[in-house]
């Protein structure tokens, strides 16, 4: 096995193009804080709260990662151009449309978790940095990996608290990644335990940590990454389900999203 390591390329920002269904020069714009924070406005205007794997939920993570590696101006393009967010109801569901400058970029039933959740997988496969470094030989481009994974639960699972169940699911999720049973200090297994082990003993909720305080920047704090497969779904399924007291799973947790993740590698 080679033990050259690829040198991380210079990070291009995440525009629209790159995750939402948009064409024109809206494609090609970066995302930025200040649309991010209008989208979470809109959604908590029209729906109430901010949707997790919604728009602004993406958009927030996008603007997030493209001001942290310093290559995203203060545009506004939603303040220039608008945004708009606006719900529809059907026979049995409700359906949200939400858009920036004239263009659809979400249009999912209201509290469709599932769907949601695959939809963030998808997306996050599309932007994950090329030079990551990844074990050789077991990483095809487009599949998505555990650490990909780990960072659509943040989405996905928005401001839940991290317990038991989900600091075992990481831990299993890193031990397969790398192929150790040691847990990396100052990995993401390291630091989900710990918040966990902190939740448990605190009394106010506003003091905890949530899941996406540990699993946002997820893919940086693993040793190695992989591509997902149901083996490994199955292995972080048994984990989060052996650490919860009710024996269950809930739909925006770390197992429901490695399994999706690895249901999606499979049709690649």
């Amino acid at each position: 096995m080679s033990q050259e390591q690829p040198t991380r390329l210079q990070e291009e920002p995440i525009k629209y193009g790159d995750v939402f269904p948009v064409f024109g020069d809206l494609a090609s714009k970066p995302i930025s804080p200040q649309d991010a924070a209008m989208m979470q406005t809109a959604e908590n205007l029209v729906l109430g709260q901010t949707q997790k794997g919604g728009a602004a939920a993406v958009m927030q993570w996008a603007a997030i990662r493209n001001e942290s590696a310093g290559v995203v101006g203060h545009t506004d393009i939603a303040g220039e151009q608008g945004i708009s967010v606006t719900e529809a109801d059907v026979p049995h569901q409700l359906i949200v449309s939400e858009s920036v400058a004239g263009q659809v970029i979400s249009l999912s039933p209201f509290l469709a978790p599932h769907t949601s959740m695959l939809s963030v997988l998808l997306l996050t496969s599309k932007i994950t940095p090329d030079a990551i470094t990844y074990p050789a030989g077991e990483l095809e481009p487009d599949f998505i990996t555990i650490g990909e994974a780990l960072e659509a639960t943040a989405i996905a699972a928005g401001d839940r608290l991290i317990d038991k169940s989900d600091a075992a699911a990481i831990q299993a999720a890193e031990m397969i990644a790398t192929g150790s049973a040691i847990i990396s200090p100052g990995g993401v297994a390291a630091e989900a335990q710990s918040a966990a082990s902190g939740n448990a003993r605190m009394l106010h909720d506003e003091n905890k940590t949530e899941l996406a305080d540990v699993l946002t920047d997820a893919i940086t704090k693993l040793p190695a990454d992989k591509a997902v497969t149901l083996e490994d779904a199955e292995g972080v399924m048994d984990a989060e389900l052996r650490n919860n007291p009710k024996m269950s799973t809930r739909t925006d947790s770390v197992a429901i999203c490695m399994a999706e993740a690895a249901k999606v590698n499979q049709n690649l």
